[in-house]
């Protein structure tokens, strides 16, 4: 099971929610892990406040919707104070997007929809949680210099963006848990011609556009979700639609993205291998796969299929994840050709595109 790789160790839970029946819920799937250990529960945040100071938890568990106190509130100031791991749960049925980039920005490691609770899935984002050697502020310094905030002045497209590039080259990016600090980073580091970029980031359906549209508020090209047979062009990064597959495509020359809901792959939906593994059979040589933070294997195989290809390939470095599984599943494969932090993956691309041109 996953959460074995916690050090042998179990992970410690602090459940914070006002619902006894959600509290019920996630206690009865804890007792049920013999790898996870349920140490203390609040129904709210002052209670919470002095149960983190006295149990020190491995992670805790908080929901958005609290009485006197709203949890993103409360999670900036646990964060300012007495940093936890924490995974924070969307009950709200309404602006799940807004809530889900709040929640990152105040420093959780990942969300959880309600709706959508499975054991298997509160399994996975909390064994994420709780191996994370660094809470998520790690991101915050080097954010602040090279990311203006969401809120900021818009930036109008320049000329550059929309032109196309003289490159065949298509780069293709995975992320999961910590990906869209990572990301942010990125594509901060990129000029304003760009070849095509498609993205895999896990998320659940209906925040992929928010967090797209977000990024497009700062950046000098074009940040959207994709569209089915939407043309894959120079000047736009495409994000795959949580709940949907993103594939690479292409007809006499034309290339295009394809979307669809086939079975979920290592249980997920989007799954990277799907793209990875399209884009070497479309562009070849000319493809650049790229695997960020985030547990599980995600993306491994196919960017071996790129390596195959002959196109290049590169994972985060291990120092600037929050969570280093699936660049490690790749690197064991020995299929890597660049292991760096996100801003230097930006200048390895550049250098990239500038270098390879229409060859």
């Amino acid at each position: 099971m996953i959460v074995q790789t916690v050090r042998g160790k179990k992970i410690r839970i602090l459940v914070v929610d006002e619902s006894a029946i959600l509290r019920m819920f996630l206690a009865s799937v804890i007792a049920a892990t013999p790898d996870l250990e349920l140490i203390g529960e609040a129904n709210d945040v002052y209670l919470a406040r002095e149960k983190l100071v006295s149990l020190k938890p491995d992670v805790m568990i908080l929901a958005f919707d609290m009485p006197k106190m709203d949890g993103v509130t409360f999670l900036e100031k646990v964060m300012q104070y007495f940093p936890t791991r924490t995974l924070m749960i969307n009950t709200s049925s309404t602006k799940k997007s807004e809530t889900f980039l709040s929640a990152l920005a105040a420093g959780a490691i990942d969300v959880m929809d309600r709706p959508s609770f499975q054991k298997n899935n509160v399994l996975e984002k909390t064994a994420a949680a709780a191996i994370t050697d660094r809470i998520r502020n790690v991101f915050r310094s080097s954010l602040q210099r090279s990311f203006a905030p969401l809120e900021g002045t818009p930036i109008k497209k320049g000329v550059a963006a929309t032109q196309p590039m003289a490159t065949k080259t298509v780069v293709a990016i995975a992320a999961s848990t910590g990906g869209t600090e990572a990301l942010k980073v990125l594509l901060a580091g990129l000029p304003a011609e760009i070849p095509p970029i498609l993205i895999v980031q896990h998320m659940p359906p209906g925040f992929t556009k928010s967090f797209a549209a977000s990024l497009d508020r700062t950046l000098p090209f074009v940040v959207k979700e994709a569209e089915h047979q939407e043309p894959i062009e120079s000047g736009k990064v495409l994000f795959a639609p949580g709940g949907f597959h993103l594939e690479a495509g292409g007809v006499r020359g034309s290339r295009f993205v394809r979307l669809h809901q086939q079975d979920p792959l290592h249980g997920l939906r989007p799954s990277a291998d799907y793209l990875f593994s399209s884009l070497a059979q479309c562009c070849g040589v000319h493809s650049v796969g790229v695997i960020l933070t985030g547990i599980g294997r995600d993306g491994a195989n196919g960017l071996a299929e790129i390596k195959r290809a002959g196109g290049t390939t590169m994972v985060q470095s291990e120092e600037s994840c929050v969570v280093f599984g699936m660049p490690h599943a790749a690197i064991q494969m020995n299929i890597v050709d660049r292991v760096l932090p996100p801003a230097e993956i930006a200048n390895a691309l550049v250098i990239h595109w500038s270098h390879k041109g229409a060859a």
